[in-house]
Order: C-alpha cells, then sequence, then structure tokens
C-alpha cells in the first residue's frame, strides 16, 4: 500500500465513528449548551422587556406626580389668592370701622369746644369787665376807692 492510497474500509469505520462522535457530541454537548443558550437569550430578552415595561410605568408616574404638584401649586396658589383678598376685606372693614369711629370723636370734640367756645364767649363780657376792674385798681387805686 502506497501514502495515498484509500483504504475504503477504513474510510466507512472513520465515517461511522465521526457520525457516532457526532451523535454524542450532539446529544451531550452541544443540545444542552444551545438550550442554556436559548434560555440565557429568553432570560434577557425578559429582562430587556421588563426594563422597558418599568421605563414606561417610571415616565408615567412621574407625569402623574408633576400632574399633582402642579395641582398642589394652583390649589395653593388659589388659597393664598383667597386669603389675601380677605385680609384685604378685613383690613378695609377695619379702616372704615376706625374711621367712622375716629369722625364720631372728632365730631363730639367739636360739639363740646363749640359748646365751650359760646360759654366762654357768653361770660366773656362780665369777666373782660372783671379783668378791667382789676387791672384799673392795680394801676390806679384811687380810682377804685
Amino acid at each position: 500500500m502506497s501514502f495515498l492510497s484509500i483504504d475504503w474500509q477504513d474510510m466507512v469505520v472513520q465515517l461511522i465513528n465521526f457520525a457516532i462522535f457526532f451523535a454524542i457530541l450532539n446529544l451531550i454537548f452541544l443540545r444542552p449548551v444551545s438550550a442554556a443558550i436559548r434560555r440565557r437569550r429568553e432570560y434577557i430578552n425578559s429582562l430587556v422587556s421588563d426594563y422597558d415595561e418599568y421605563q414606561a410605568q417610571a415616565e408615567s408616574l412621574r407625569e402623574q406626580a408633576e400632574g399633582v404638584r402642579s395641582s398642589a401649586r394652583l390649589d395653593a396658589e388659589q388659597r393664598v389668592a383667597a386669603a389675601r383678598a380677605a385680609g384685604s376685606n378685613e383690613a378695609a372693614e377695619l379702616s372704615t370701622r376706625y374711621s367712622q369711629r375716629a369722625a364720631s370723636i372728632v365730631g363730639e370734640a367739636q360739639q363740646t369746644v363749640l359748646g365751650e367756645l359760646a360759654e366762654a364767649r357768653a361770660g366773656e363780657s362780665a369777666a373782660a369787665r372783671s379783668i378791667a376792674d382789676f387791672m384799673l385798681d392795680r394801676v390806679i387805686p384811687e380810682a377804685a376807692g
């Protein structure tokens, strides 16, 4: 036999050995590994899918939170505006009430002053005569006597 001659019998045995080896390799290694890769890929895909879903939920929750914040902000602004208006109304009412009270007090004081002035003017001639007589008594004592 020469170096390059083909022995068909050995070749058939080698092919059968290769087929048995490939079947065993497929059964023991390739199928379990491909199944593990498939499961791992499904797990990764589910994680990506879950991540996308959670991102969408998070965005939805952010939008809801912003809506709640803006609603609360608007409500607070309305309450502050209402409180300012109520305070302004109360201040105007107090100012009006105390202005009326001050006007009443001023009116009473003017009436009192006018009454006292009238009394003073009524007794003015007698007081003037009394003062004139007193002055004359001091200046000219003999005229008094």
